[in-house]
């Protein structure tokens, strides 16, 4: 596995990292005993990066890693964790929680849980409108100094919202949706981080699991999958795009491929700064995003891919309407 340091101020980390959210939450029932084996493969893969929040399954995701992190060495893992979104007993997302007294609490809590004594990568899940980000980003800061963290990241904020928080401290990278179907970064949000510096760790490579290629329009959602709400795999909309991705399988199966691993591949040709995240619950799935590491698209290919996806045929939004609301990244012009 090659290694990346997608920005001047971050760590150096694997060409791909695993996203762990779903092991524990958002994609209906996971198996505790693949996900643990799930995330033994990845590293033993070359796979360093482990991403999760404190709010995946309340806790759970953190303990899980822990878990599995169990008889491994600590500094070989890069762990990124996402914090601020504050959730109800039954599992509901009821806002967003920056402040600084919040954020030393919720370090007080992570390392614990994750069994280790600092943070590689601690950022904000989503921008609290009412807690200037210099405020959010200068604790994190603070907590860099004592130790506590090594890296400050953001997630999910728009171009302005970054020159802000970089003018505080250094940023490592900006964790945010991109993918052959979610392209809005590419206007405004990519070249600021690129002109600062900052890396990207882009998650929903695989557009929530549309551009697996495993997907069909019968298949229905389990409880507690959050795309049964969400708007790209509603009707017409589903049936669109997954026209679009048997676009894409003539072109992945010419080469021997299949759609899964020539997205991801796409993911890590648009450059060295961005970092795809996979989202694989079970070793199979795993098995896409360590091949695609090795691929590479030619310039023709990357051309036919793009044609198959043009950004303007997705239909749907990334997240439904109420959710979209929180986005500091889709206000306004990318």
């Amino acid at each position: 596995m090659k290694t990346r340091q997608p920005g001047k101020n971050g760590p150096t980390v694997s060409a791909i990292g695993l996203g762990c959210m779903g092991m524990s939450d958002l994609y209906g029932p996971a198996d505790r005993d693949e996900s643990i084996a799930t995330i033994h493969a990845a590293l033993d893969a070359g796979i360093t990066l482990l991403d999760t929040g404190d709010f995946y399954g309340m806790g759970h995701n953190e303990l899980l890693i822990r878990d599995a992190l169990q008889g491994r060495q600590r500094e070989n893992v890069i762990i990124s964790v996402k914090f601020g979104a504050q959730r109800d007993p039954a599992g509901a997302f009821i806002g967003i929680d920056t402040r600084p007294a919040s954020i030393r609490n919720y370090v007080a809590y992570t390392p614990r849980r994750l069994g280790t004594d600092y943070i590689d990568i601690y950022r904000p899940a989503r921008l609290d409108p009412s807690v200037p980000v210099e405020e959010t980003i200068g604790t994190i800061a603070d907590l860099v100094k004592a130790g506590y963290v090594r890296h400050i990241g953001l997630s999910e904020v728009g171009a302005d919202t970054i020159r802000r928080a970089q003018a505080v401290a250094p940023v490592s990278d900006l964790q945010i949706e991109y993918s052959l179907m979610s392209r809005g970064i590419e206007a405004q949000i990519l070249p600021v981080c690129r002109e600062l510096g900052i890396g990207v760790t882009a998650y929903g490579v695989l557009s929530r699991g549309l551009l697996s290629g495993k997907w069909s329009a019968s298949r229905e959602n389990s409880k507690g999958d959050f795309r049964s709400m969400s708007p790209r795999f509603q009707g017409e909309n589903l049936e669109r795009n997954l026209a679009l991705v048997e676009a894409l399988r003539t072109i992945a199966e010419a080469r021997g491929s299949n759609p899964a691993q020539i997205a991801i591949a796409w993911a890590l040709s648009r450059g060295d700064d961005i970092v795809p995240l996979v989202g694989a619950r079970r070793r199979a799935q795993l098995t896409d995003a360590i091949v695609a590491a090795g691929l590479k698209l030619e310039l023709g290919e990357l051309a036919a891919i793009e044609a198959a996806i043009p950004p303007e045929a997705v239909a749907g939004t990334r997240y439904n309407e109420a959710q979209m609301a929180h986005l500091d990244s889709e206000r306004g012009a990318h």
